[in-house]
């Protein structure tokens, strides 16, 4: 038995296609990047962004987690609401297992970022 797809239910791949692109250039990320921690090609992503090939579902459910956004933000269903806090992947990851050491650790923590960042305060101050 066949049924009819309702109109509400296309999905241009232009629209996926450019939505990537913005997702992923308001992050600052590079294709490049975003193709490594994809764990495929720059030119298989490259792809996806002009809408020559469609990813796998499975890999435009890890799009949006790395993306930090919802499935309906990606396909643009709904606009994205806000940016990540914190945009460099790698920090954000780390971020995210801060919670899991011990107070100790947090605290050696809070030193070594509260010195990095009066460290780079002052570096500016001194090249105005």
């Amino acid at each position: 038995m066949m049924f009819a797809v309702p109109d509400s239910y296309s999905w241009p791949m232009a629209n996926f296609a450019q939505r990537l692109r913005d997702l992923r250039s308001a992050r600052k990320l590079t294709q490049t990047r975003l193709a490594e921690l994809l764990q495929v090609s720059p030119r298989v992503y490259s792809r996806w962004e002009t809408g020559d090939v469609t990813p796998h579902f499975d890999t435009i459910v890890r799009i949006a987690e790395l993306l930090e956004v919802t499935l309906d933000d990606l396909a643009g269903r709904k606009e994205s609401q806000a940016l990540p806090k914190i945009r460099n992947h790698e920090l954000h990851r780390l971020y995210q297992k801060v919670d899991l050491l011990s107070d100790e650790d947090q605290k050696a923590l809070l030193a070594v970022l509260d010195s990095l960042v009066k460290r780079s305060n002052i570096s500016r101050v001194m090249a105005e």
